[in-house]
């Protein structure tokens, strides 16, 4: 690990202020926000990343960890824990999709150390990315090629991909708020924001170091969702290599709106698929207003990876990826009616 200087800041508007140091797009950034340090340390200690200032946001715990559900929605506060949310009643009664996303997630010193904000920023697992030695990663080395495409590439991603970077989105718990029509609120420098959770990863567009569009200085302080009979009837299901602590092979997120067996409303997210949290509407649509079995399963399956790219090592992820939806499809179909 290289040396870095230590810093931490007293309020949101104090970190705004020493973040936009940040230059955004540059590989190297200067300065980089730590609150739980389950991604960011890891990084620096493979020479991946090399911040020369770190800015600790601790001690805005207080004001920004609070778990708020209402009948309008909820609203997380991104320096929560991850187990806090899990174990939330609330969260696990009226949005049981997103306390599996968090349980299946990580270890439990993982879940009690990492925060929400930190989560859904976590950088890709893809080995070329991770590892220096290899100079060809548009991500860590823009303009450097991409390794993956004709290397080793047995998890990368099929959904969102092009030929700069097809590196896989590594988390869980974004999945559920992509689907679920969530938004980022955000402090920054300007002033505070709200933007779709959806807009806040970037596609790779030829220039995938830049991964998402917060500004230099900005911090993710809160999560709002909307409350939905598809928030009650959800849930999240993960395929992986282990059962124990393990990233996604693929996932899905799934809430339905259900009159008896027909679809009214239906929200799907994709992971371990795709190279940013995935929204499959294209599935949404197929099943609305359909009666919800096998056959319209799988045909929403069909259409959430009818335009999906595969590079040899990976060319069984669209199928697993449609496996894997059905079963979530029909599972949550039949899980038993909430108030």
């Amino acid at each position: 690990m290289r040396p870095f200087a230590y810093d931490r800041a007293a309020d949101v508007a104090e970190a705004a202020q020493k973040g936009r140091e940040t230059a955004q797009g540059q590989t190297d950034a200067p300065v980089q926000f730590l609150f739980g340090g389950t991604t960011l340390i890891d990084l620096m200690k493979l020479d991946v990343l090399r911040p020369q200032r770190v800015i600790d946001l601790a001690p805005l715990k207080a004001d920004h960890s609070t778990i708020e559900a209402g009948p309008d929605g909820l609203r997380l506060g991104a320096m929560a824990s991850m187990a806090q949310v899990a174990r939330d009643p609330s969260v696990r009664l009226q949005y049981p999709a997103i306390a599996q996303s968090l349980n299946l997630a990580a270890s439990p010193q993982i879940r009690n150390m990492a925060s929400l904000g930190g989560n859904i920023l976590q950088r890709t697992r893809c080995p070329y990315y991770r590892d220096p030695s290899w100079t060809a990663c548009n991500k860590r080395a823009p303009g450097s090629g991409c390794a993956a495409i004709q290397g080793f590439n047995h998890n990368h991603a099929a959904l969102g991909v092009d030929d700069s970077c097809i590196s896989q989105y590594p988390g869980d718990f974004g999945v559920v708020l992509a689907a679920f029509d969530a938004a980022v609120d955000i402090a920054g420098a300007s002033g505070a924001r709200r933007m779709p959770f959806t807009d806040l990863h970037l596609a790779p567009q030829g220039k995938p170091h830049l991964e998402t569009s917060l500004r230099p200085g900005d911090v993710i302080v809160g999560l709002r969702l909307p409350a939905g009979p598809w928030t009650r009837r959800s849930l999240y299901l993960k395929v992986r290599d282990r059962a124990s602590y393990e990233f996604a092979i693929a996932s899905a997120a799934v809430g339905l709106e259900l009159d008896g067996d027909v679809v009214r409303q239906a929200r799907i997210g994709l992971g371990g698929v795709a190279y940013r949290p995935w929204r499959s509407r294209e599935a949404e649509a197929a099943l609305s207003g359909q009666r919800l079995d096998e056959a319209s399963a799988e045909a929403a399956a069909k259409a959430a990876f009818a335009a999906a790219v595969t590079h040899g090592g990976n060319d069984f992820k669209p199928e697993i990826g449609r496996r894997t939806l059905v079963r979530a499809l029909l599972a949550a179909r039949d899980l038993p009616e909430t108030a």
